[in-house]
């Protein structure tokens, strides 16, 4: 079990949903958790074809969104809040990513690198969206959450000597120039979709449920174009 520091669940973690494209859905990370199978055989048929099509692609995955609720909801008797200002009020402004409970978002997390970016998005609450930036400072390794009792991601089903769940270290890198809401994004997937262009398979709508995403190199640029920091164009002519 790692060292004693501050995570997700101890310092008012998260639970990894995205009722974001649909209000009302339930993430597959919980609902997999709950129930110990998806719901529907096809969504498992579904999954296996994603799987070997992210296994063809790890190597262009350098980028990741990551999904975190900002707002107050009680589960469990616990507060489940980790929005992006509370990994900023962190020491050293960094934490770990646990409670991640759904295997395609835990085998991305175990893929991801050192150095490598994610967007910190804001799910399941008034308005998501992407609300800054942060950076993996520590590669996969296990998750002590699926082993406490009294947290809210304790999975018995896991054990110590063949853990299930991982997790990684991210560091808050900054604030974005101005928030990109869910509609926005949306918006451009809708477009790219019908006419070509970098969203148009942006897992955000095409895995609405994963609560880690990973992002290609042009989805990502393109993302920060809408900050106004970079010119897509110019970085894909």
């Amino acid at each position: 079990m790692p060292p004693k520091k501050r995570t997700r669940s101890s310092a008012k973690s998260t639970k990894h949903t995205d009722a974001d494209a649909q209000h009302s859905e339930v993430s597959e990370d919980v609902a997999q958790h709950k129930t110990g199978k998806r719901n529907r055989s096809a969504a498992v048929k579904s999954d296996v074809e994603k799987n070997k099509d992210d296994d063809a692609c790890k190597s262009s995955y350098s980028h990741w969104l990551m999904k975190s609720e900002p707002e107050s909801r009680i589960e469990n008797g616990v507060d489940v809040k980790f929005g992006i200002e509370d990994l900023k009020a962190l020491p050293s402004q960094t934490g770990c990513w646990d409670g991640v409970r759904n295997y395609q978002a835990r085998n991305f997390m175990r893929d991801m690198k050192v150095g490598q970016q994610a967007f910190f998005y804001h799910s399941n609450c008034k308005e998501p969206g992407i609300a800054g930036l942060m950076k993996i400072v520590k590669e996969a390794y296990v998750d002590h959450t699926q082993f406490d009792k009294k947290d809210v991601h304790y999975d018995p089903s896991s054990k110590v000597d063949n853990p299930k769940w991982s997790m990684v270290d991210v560091q808050f890198e900054r604030m974005t120039e101005r928030f990109i809401p869910l509609a926005e994004l949306k918006k451009y997937h809708l477009q790219h979709k019908a006419k070509g262009g970098p969203l148009k398979d942006m897992a955000l709508f095409t895995r609405a449920r994963l609560s880690v995403q990973p992002l290609t190199a042009e989805e990502f640029d393109f993302v920060l174009s809408l900050f106004g920091e970079l010119q897509y164009n110019d970085i894909h002519m």
